[in-house]
């Protein structure tokens, strides 16, 4: 029984601790952030920034997809922002999948 991996699957699990990695650091501040924000201060729209914060939750995982597709798109206002100023693409790239997972995972 041989259990050493293929290239190509060292690829794929290198890709996915990148994704995961970039994910966790992009989202944790902001998470903290937001949850002290939420449970330690009264300021005018909490409540809609808490629906915001837990959005993700509620809505099917396609439906926030296609909105980040939307908005990351090259033909997006951020995507298209984005790609103007900095040359970056995120869209089908690991940096996509890296805002999608962090979007995904910052209500938890």
């Amino acid at each position: 029984m041989n259990l050493s991996l293929t290239p190509i699957e060292v690829e794929a699990l290198a890709l996915s601790i990148k994704v995961a990695f970039a994910a966790v650091v992009v989202s944790l501040p902001f998470g903290v952030g937001v949850a002290w924000l939420l449970a330690r201060r009264e300021f005018p729209g909490k409540i809609l920034l808490d629906g915001l914060v837990h959005l993700p939750l509620i809505v099917p995982p396609v439906v926030v997809g296609y909105l980040l597709l939307v908005l990351l798109g090259r033909k997006g206002p951020l995507g298209a922002w984005l790609f103007d100023v900095f040359g970056v693409t995120v869209a089908f790239t690991w940096k996509g999948a890296a805002v999608a997972s962090g979007v995904m995972a910052f209500p938890l």
